[in-house]
């Protein structure tokens, strides 16, 4: 379907039905995670798996460690002493031999402990050490040593699938002998921004605004773990430029769209997606700030047949790759409360993450609860709790920008009880 069609739907968006109620910030949340399907695996070299999923278990190929361990600076000993030492075992280097009663080597951390070998005694409770001999008390059996495998055995599962690659899990791959991962590779996402009265630069003229979401949303979706193409920037009007711009984001795997949610005489994309057969998942939240926020599917493998006719009309526009949409608020934080909802949890899925649980924690400060809605505000940490933070209106980011999570408030919520967070790095 040419893109002069779109431009050509009635300005009134479809009417919702009247059994249709936005649904609740937690089942949004889950809804968005539990639509999408994880992309397929593929190996990578350890150095290009940071960030990415596993696909498969991380298993140990050998036992952590591979073999007796010293885990002091020290002697070996073998029987009581005093200790004839024999030779100096450093790490890295093994000592083939075997200690027998009252004899020892001197052993660096991290050396293999030889056979026969009982305890190590550490350098600082030596005694004296001297005419080829070392004394001091007597060690229990196996003290300062690592034994092989006990960290873990050869075989063992030491990260479940759905993990995220990160510093830690890396060296513990390479430590067990892996020099590939299998992961999923980080889902595509392209950010269309809407809107004809944004400047991208400088001080904004009188009548217009500093765009806001060009800079904020590559960035989160980096953090959120997917991968961002360049921001396209799409005027308002003529009213088919967004099918345009949906038209050529074929290589992505969600497209993520700001502003144009609502219902104002410039909003299209909900009747755009409604014009080419798009599934919505998630259709508004019940929350505050955000509260026009969707997750559509344009993919047609999950379709029933009665919609093949709208899906060849999506894949004429070149819709039907993208396969998710999502819609931001183009208020700046409001996008933001939204793409935690809805983009966070559908890239872990396409990632094949787990959702995250969400901490509680008790929140204060002064806020009024919103009756049926879900309000979404910074909170910063103060001693046992978090407390408000200020600046949190729908198109002001200061909260946000100092502060270390989003509270989620209930409609019951009263000062100092318990809210859901989701976390931030700002």
């Amino acid at each position: 379907m040419p893109s002069a069609t779109v431009a050509a739907q009635p300005a009134s968006p479809p009417r919702i039905p009247p059994d249709t109620r936005p649904v609740s910030w937690t089942r949004a949340r889950v809804l968005a995670h539990g639509a999408a399907r994880p992309a397929g695996a593929r190996t990578v070299p350890l150095g290009e798996a940071a960030g990415l999923t596993l696909a498969e278990a991380l298993a140990a190929l050998h036992p952590l460690p591979p073999f007796d361990t010293s885990a002091m600076d020290g002697y070996a000993v073998a029987g009581s002493g005093p200790w004839r030492v024999r030779a100096a075992v450093r790490a890295g280097v093994a000592w083939n031999g075997v200690l027998g009663a009252g004899e020892c080597v001197e052993i660096s951390t991290g050396a293999q402990v030889p056979a026969g070998a009982r305890a190590v005694l550490p350098l600082e409770s030596v005694r004296a050490a001297e005419n080829g001999r070392v004394s001091g008390p007597a060690p229990a059996p196996g003290r300062h040593v690592r034994r092989a495998g006990e960290d873990a055995p050869a075989g063992s599962r030491l990260a479940p699938a759905g993990s995220r690659v990160g510093p830690a899990l890396l060296g513990l791959a390479a430590s067990c002998g892996h020099d590939t991962l299998t992961v999923r590779p980080r889902p595509r996402v392209a950010v269309l921004v809407t809107g004809d009265e944004l400047d991208r630069s400088g001080v904004p003229v009188r009548g217009r605004v500093r765009d806001a979401l060009g800079p904020l949303v590559p960035a989160l979706v980096a953090e959120l773990g997917g991968e961002c193409g360049p921001v396209r920037h799409v005027g308002d009007r003529p009213a088919g430029r967004l099918a345009d711009a949906l038209r050529t984001a074929v290589e992505a795997d969600v497209v993520v769209v700001t502003g144009s949610t609502s219902v104002g005489a410039t909003d299209q994309l909900r009747r755009l997606l409604g014009g080419v057969g798009a599934r919505m998942v998630v259709d508004t939240v019940a929350c505050r700030p955000g509260h026009p926020m969707l997750l559509a599917e344009l993919s047609g493998r999950a379709e029933p047949p009665q919609h093949a006719e709208a899906l060849n009309r999506a894949e004429a526009v070149g819709l039907a790759p993208s396969r998710w949409v999502v819609g931001l608020p183009g208020n700046p934080y409001a996008a933001l409360v939204a793409a935690r909802t809805l983009l966070g949890p559908l890239i872990a899925g396409l990632s094949g993450r787990a959702l995250a649980p969400l901490p509680h924690a008790p929140v204060r400060g002064r806020l009024r609860p919103a009756p049926g809605l879900t309000r979404l505000v910074p909170v910063t940490w103060e001693g046992d709790g978090a407390e408000i933070a200020d600046g949190h209106r729908s198109a002001f980011l200061r909260g946000a920008a100092v502060g270390d999570a989003l509270a989620a408030i209930p409609p019951d919520w009263t000062d100092g009880s318990p809210a859901p967070l989701l976390l931030t790095t700002g």
